[in-house]
């Protein structure tokens, strides 16, 4: 087993030179049925709060819109990548800054998802998350959730016709209208506009493998002098999660005591 202790000394030893970045559902937050409802436990927020004055950067790296992840983890002096790295919004900004490799595709998913037959998917189960220019079609809680996610699985390809990147998450299909933008390269931004040595990010989902992979490519090429990658393990997430971990912890409550660690 490995001892959490040691593996973040690097970190806790020179929090000036180092840097915390986290996915929020699962992670942070709890996953729950409709993804509206979703919050960030109070002691968590009051640890985030605490470790963003000590460390040189506390990020959330998410899926969400980054003005609706700022609204659910309720601190404005966070660093946001929403979105998957499209979006960024940074402390003391008022709204998220758009990747500039959208160019003029920032509405393709809405416009496909738009000609979809909403009624119909409705009544499987299937429902939309308009994200701007991501598009979410969630299943969770449907009355058959196999049949839900193969129609999504059928969407998905259609997606793929018209020039979309379809991505599978936990009972969710992403539409993304570019496929170079992920939590990897948001993860690498944040952390070469920062200046850190030292890295920790935390997820619980297979769009987090792209941030593990990056911090892993830091390390290799001597851009990090320590990173670590913590999965946050569930009985939904992707076994790739716990096989690419550095630290391996139980829900968000795991990921909360490791905040306490930090």
């Amino acid at each position: 087993m490995a001892d959490p202790d040691a593996i973040l000394e690097p970190l806790r030893a020179d929090p000036g030179r180092a840097a915390i970045l986290c996915d929020i559902d699962g992670t942070l937050a709890p996953i729950v049925e409709d993804p509206a409802l979703a919050a960030v436990p109070a002691q968590a927020r009051r640890l985030l709060a605490e470790l963003a004055g000590r460390y040189r950067l506390v990020a959330c790296v998410t899926g969400r819109r980054a003005a609706a992840a700022r609204q659910i983890v309720g601190l404005d002096q966070l660093t946001y990548a929403g979105n998957h790295g499209l979006e960024l919004l940074e402390p003391g900004e008022s709204e998220a800054r758009l990747d500039s490799a959208l160019g003029g595709r920032a509405a393709l998913a809405a416009e496909f998802a738009a000609r979809l037959d909403w009624p119909r998917l409705e009544s499987i189960g299937l429902r939309l998350e308009d994200k701007g220019p991501i598009q979410a079609i969630h299943w969770r809680g449907a009355g058959d959730e196999a049949i839900a996610e193969q129609r999504a699985r059928v969407l998905a390809e259609l997606a793929v016709e018209e020039g979309l990147h379809p991505h599978f998450g936990r009972m969710v299909l992403e539409l993304r209208p570019v496929a170079e933008v992920d939590k990897g390269l948001a993860a690498r931004r944040l952390v070469e506009a920062a200046g850190v040595r030292a890295a920790i990010f935390g997820g619980d989902d297979a769009t987090d493998l792209d941030a593990f992979a990056a911090l892993a490519e830091m390390i290799a090429a001597g851009e990090l002098e320590h990173a670590v990658r913590v999965g946050v393990a569930s009985s939904e997430g992707p076994p790739e999660i716990q096989r690419a971990a550095d630290l391996v912890v139980s829900g968000t409550d795991g990921f909360l005591d490791l905040l306490e660690r930090l």
